[in-house]
């Protein structure tokens, strides 16, 4: 009786070791985000690409991390202001752009999906006046490119423009790309 007791135990222990182990393989986490450098940039291939923004952005902070196992998807960006001007725009603040989204995309170079890339968004949410922004909620079930493809990428896109919706260019971009059990650790190491 001991023995089949022992036996039982050990195998639940194995299986909360193989689910956890799964479920932390399928979090990514992406440690910074950071302005667009090169206006004009493009991510995504086919009918999943997004075009970058006209001037070049900057951050103070932020980071990214969604768990592709079940849509679960948390964004923070500080600082998100334009690092270029023109005789319209103020270097230094987010200018025109009032709301913002988080794009997840999927398969980048589409190789898996008929040369087109897969994007997932996030609600907009608002672009406070010195760039803060932050998203927390669900994408839903995600396309199994988003798992099974390496090359994902996390972009945030502006959304809307004097409070008016649209589907605009990407303006900053996830930095230092973590997978599994890294992906729940801070830009320090440390965990969440």
């Amino acid at each position: 009786m001991i023995r089949r007791v022992l036996t039982l135990l050990s195998f639940s222990l194995f299986i909360t070791i193989l689910v956890s182990a799964t479920a932390s393989a399928q979090t990514v986490r992406w440690r910074q985000v950071v302005g667009i450098i090169p206006a004009g940039n493009v991510v995504g291939s086919g009918s999943g690409t997004i075009t970058g923004g006209f001037l070049p952005w900057t951050t103070t902070s932020g980071f990214a991390r969604v768990n592709l196992q079940n849509g679960e998807i948390h964004f923070v960006v500080r600082g998100l202001v334009f690092a270029g001007g023109s005789p319209t725009i103020t270097i230094g603040t987010p200018g025109p752009v009032t709301a913002v989204k988080g794009v997840l995309i999927c398969d980048n170079d589409g190789s898996a999906n008929g040369g087109n890339s897969v994007l997932v968004e996030t609600a907009s949410v608002p672009l406070s006046a010195t760039g803060d922004a932050s998203f927390n909620g669900d994408l839903g079930m995600l396309a199994s490119v988003c798992s099974s493809e390496p090359d994902i990428a996390f972009v945030i896109r502006a959304s809307a423009f004097g409070g008016n919706a649209v589907e605009g260019p990407w303006i900053a971009n996830g930095a230092v790309l973590i997978k599994g059990n890294d992906g729940n650790k801070d830009h320090d190491g440390n965990r969440d």
